[in-house]
């Protein structure tokens, strides 16, 4: 095995982070180097992001445009995409036209604070106020999950909290009231492999305080509760290209096939479409496209309006965040709105087009015996290995490419354990409807793309959807669910077989 290898999985079996640089992001592809790529000329499989892979392992690795981008006016627009991705919105300001409006209630200032240099975000340690990476949603439900189905072509993303709305702000500007105080405990238990082996796990115990509780404004007494750390943003435009049919092939609610697994695809309301659609992005596919996740996320993450969202989400009783001052918008094109069509464009384009890195060992006696255990435990069950992407005249660099992310790109039920919570940070209902379609326990299998090199990108990165989970292996354990058996057979793999496991999915 590589020196890299050795020492990725080492760290990952003694729980500890893997390594960075804390290098700024940059926009300046690394442009592959046939002279250095695996030895394989009759596989792309170390290719997981097509032709429009880059080789890069450094902390810059998730933050390089398509491989094959030559065009100088697109070019331009990515790296347009990328100022505004990375640098800080403001207040509404008098003398800044383009970068102001934040507000009044957020959770960050800039999309890179969230998605650390277009990486994935992390859970704060215990009694930290780092919650910079993570938000946490809020929403009611009165149909099941099973109605939730039947109505599809009409549903709302949720029922929001009468006191915050549908998601939790901790930061506000100036003279407004944040919503929340936020704080995080741990609980610990061990885990002990059949040899012997053992893994601590943490669990969260979360405290959501609402800061006008005193003013009658506390929480609803059904709210569920929904901690999301920032996914990361690597090959994003590639599975935007993965057809509808090849999604809904895997899809099988009434597990026909009795393999335990019944993934489930979102069906979400489009804002552009006014229609029902396939949902594809966020932790429980709740978005049908990058253009609407990134109008929602400006909206919701830092209160800035756009032609998607021309109201920010300020409640009626919040007279201080719907009195605070707007951005100056787009004068020019006449647009009330603080993000104009030019950055929201920009941004879509930006987020659709950033690369995924190669993988570094593909073809490495271990990581190919990791890879037949990672089958035959059962893992591919719903994390899908391949597909090829439809044509785009739109996106040439991403069209018609074999790409491998590991995602079914549907729902699964992941169990009580990794379910959506109530205030006294009990599981919610695992009958009830949420966000459109996707009930407590279930959440979109995410793309394995880029995650042996989470760490490299950024040292604190965590894994699953709260980022509880510090290491990959620790991220396996807390499988449950319709994963459960395939959780149950890696506890009797043995030590050589852990580092041949741990070997593949830290190449990916």
């Amino acid at each position: 095995m590589r020196l890299y290898s050795i020492l990725l999985t080492t760290a990952l079996l003694s729980a500890c982070g893997g390594g960075g640089s804390g290098e700024d992001s940059t926009s300046t592809p690394t442009t592959p180097d046939p002279t250095t790529e695996p030895e394989q000329p009759s596989s792309t499989e170390h290719l997981a992001g097509g032709q429009a892979s880059v080789i890069n392992t450094t902390a810059d690795a998730f933050s390089q445009r398509s491989g094959i981008m030559d065009d100088v006016d697109r070019i331009q627009l990515f790296e347009l995409g990328d100022d505004f991705f990375t640098n800080p919105w403001v207040a509404g300001s008098a003398s800044t036209s383009s970068r102001d409006g934040l507000g009044g209630l957020f959770n960050n200032n800039a999309c890179q604070d969230c998605h650390i240099r277009d990486g994935r975000g992390h859970a704060p340690d215990e009694d930290s106020d780092d919650f910079g990476s993570i938000l946490f949603r809020a929403a009611k439900s009165d149909i099941t999950a099973d109605q939730a189905y039947q109505m599809s072509q009409s549903l709302m993303a949720n029922v929001g909290d009468t006191s915050v709305g549908g998601q939790l702000q901790q930061d506000a500007i100036a003279d407004v009231m944040p919503e929340v105080d936020l704080a995080v405990t741990y609980t610990h238990s061990t885990v002990t492999f059949d040899d012997g082996y053992q893994v601590e796990l943490r669990k969260p115990v979360w405290q959501l305080t609402s800061k006008k509780a005193a003013q009658g404004y506390d929480f609803d007494a059904d709210t569920v509760f929904s901690a999301r750390v920032s996914p990361g943003m690597t090959g994003l435009g590639l599975l935007a290209l993965v057809s509808e049919q090849d999604i809904l092939a895997n899809e099988d609610i009434n597990d026909s096939d009795n393999n335990g697994i019944s993934g489930k695809a979102n069906r979400v309301w489009s804002i552009v479409a006014e229609n029902a659609e396939l949902g594809r992005f966020g932790w429980k596919a709740g978005q049908p496209s990058l253009l609407e996740q990134s109008a929602g996320a400006f909206v919701n993450d830092m209160g800035l309006t756009s032609r998607l969202h021309q109201q920010e989400s300020c409640l009626a009783h919040q007279t201080d965040c719907a009195q605070a001052a707007n951005g100056n918008g787009d004068s020019v094109n006449d647009y009330d709105y603080e993000v104009s069509d030019k950055i929201l464009e920009a941004i879509d384009f930006y987020a659709t087009h950033l690369a995924v890195p190669q993988r570094r060992n593909a073809y490495d006696d271990d990581v190919k015996r990791g890879k037949d255990l990672f089958i035959n435990l059962g893992c591919q069950g719903c994390h899908t290995a391949s597909y090829t992407t439809e044509y785009s005249s739109e996106h040439p660099e991403l069209s018609e490419q074999e790409i491998y992310p590991y995602t079914d790109m549907l729902l699964h039920d992941m169990g009580e354990e990794l379910a959506d919570f109530t205030l006294d940070n009990q599981p919610a209902s695992a009958e009830m409807a949420y966000e459109f379609l996707a009930t407590a326990r279930e959440w979109r299998t995410p793309p394995l793309w880029g995650i042996g090199l989470a760490q490299t990108v950024d040292t604190e990165a965590t894994f699953l959807h709260d980022g509880r989970a510090r290491t990959i292996l620790e991220a396996v354990l807390w499988h449950g669910g319709e994963a459960q058996t395939a959780r149950d057979n890696v506890l009797k793999l043995s030590s050589s077989e852990r580092a041949d496991l741990l070997a593949f999915l830290s190449d990916l």
